[in-house]
């Protein structure tokens, strides 16, 4: 099939299917539904699982793609062409990059065929993660207008607040009243706050601030917590705001040697299964890993084999730090544990050395980070070896940054 074909069933499928996104409810490809969700065939003919982000309207492919780690163009431009919708980026991803690589890919397309997410970090204090008292919302506003110009759009359909890890930062008044303002100035369809840490938390303050439309919230079956995140979901989707899934694939392997895959399609449906979350945005990079999240979009039944998997039973290990910050009172030397430990997933789970590179670059760290300690006092949730990965990681920070450029 030639590439102007797909393009013309792609927008075709669009058209008559979706209705300007907002109305496959109506679609003559409709195969069955309840609730929240329901089943169609593509222009392609593929089965595909559709639910509405909130009180947004979006219906969504319950699979769409973050683009942090990608930066092939022709990858992201297939996934549109294959029917997924949202694209997710970042202000900070690949250095900018990563949203200008977007607004090429876009540039053309009609502007109802694809949903546009993008996210803004406050300032935020380098131990804790948590947003400084006199975080600087003109710093904000001027990142954002960084992000409009380098994805060539004149609105996002979400802007999010990034990265928050208490209640108290997604009700932070001077960073709201900026987001309620891009939202009236039409520069933003809707606005949310993401989240990879405290989520129960912060997912429950943003339902009370009563402003936000939508939430994206790291979940996975790694999460010892996933009780208490569920409930905050529900609640957030009672209130009508969409629900997001991130760190789905729970990084991505068992092993730094990367010998012992997560099974990823296993992942994804477990995080799917529960209905509250509308869509998941999850990796990929290469072709294959894109046919492999298409694959789930149409049945999310979990097989016994995935569930074995899955190894619901192991509750230590992996790469995938929860970010539960209890390790944070625990070290004397004070040391960003939950922010090298991520990064340390960066690396060694999503071969990300530039993202791993530019976080452990700002935590400021000392020389030797675990040099004054012959043992290390910090017992992890997940059984993680915190003395060894530390003084792995932390060796990024005397990488000069131009390397990765």
């Amino acid at each position: 099939m030639k590439k102007t074909d797909s393009k013309m069933e792609r927008r075709s499928f669009i058209k008559m299917g979706l209705g300007g996104i907002a109305g496959l409810s109506a679609a003559p490809a409709l195969i069955s539904g309840h609730g929240n969700e329901v089943h169609a065939v593509s222009a392609q003919g593929r089965k595909m699982i559709y639910r509405t982000l909130g009180k947004t309207g979006f219906k969504l492919p319950v699979v769409s793609m973050g683009v942090m780690n990608a930066d092939n163009p022709n990858l992201v431009a297939a996934a549109l062409d294959a029917g997924i919708i949202m694209l997710d980026t970042a202000w900070g991803y690949q250095r900018g990059r990563n949203e200008e690589m977007i607004g090429k890919v876009i540039k053309g397309r009609p502007r109802d065929s694809f949903v546009l997410a993008t996210k803004v970090p406050g300032d935020r204090e380098r131990k804790t993660g948590y947003l400084l008292p006199d975080t600087d919302p003109k710093n904000f506003t001027e990142k954002f207008d960084q992000s409009l110009e380098r994805l060539g759009l004149e609105y996002v359909d979400i802007f999010y607040l990034h990265n928050l890890k208490r209640g108290q930062d997604a009700q932070y008044e001077p960073l709201v009243k900026a987001l309620v303002n891009e939202k009236k100035r039409g520069r933003a369809k809707f606005i949310g706050v993401t989240s990879h840490s405290g989520e129960p938390e912060v997912i429950k303050a943003a339902v009370e601030a009563g402003v936000y439309d939508v939430v994206l919230t790291a979940y996975n079956f790694r999460k010892d917590y996933v009780d208490e995140l569920d409930e905050a979901i529900a609640l957030a989707a009672k209130a009508g705001m969409g629900v997001v899934a991130m760190k789905t694939q729970a990084g991505a392997f068992w092993d730094k040697e990367k010998t012992d895959p997560i099974n990823m399609s296993a992942a994804l449906k477990w995080a799917l299964k529960n209905p509250n979350i509308h869509t998941a945005i999850p990796g990929f990079t290469t072709f294959d890993q894109m046919d492999l999240d298409l694959g789930v979009m149409g049945d999310l039944t979990l097989t016994g084999q995935e569930i074995k998997d899955l190894r619901m039973e192991q509750k230590t290990g992996g790469l995938y730090c929860q970010q539960c910050d209890t390790c944070l009172a625990q070290c004397p030397q004070q040391l960003p544990i939950p922010e090298l430990m991520r990064g340390y997933m960066y690396a060694y789970g999503y071969k990300n050395l530039e993202k791993a590179h530019t976080l452990i670059a700002s935590l400021e760290l000392p020389d030797n980070p675990c040099g004054d300690c012959s043992v290390c006092s910090v017992r992890c949730a997940k059984a993680f070896d915190v003395k060894d990965r530390v003084t792995d990681i932390s060796r990024m920070k005397s990488i000069p940054s131009d390397f990765f450029a």
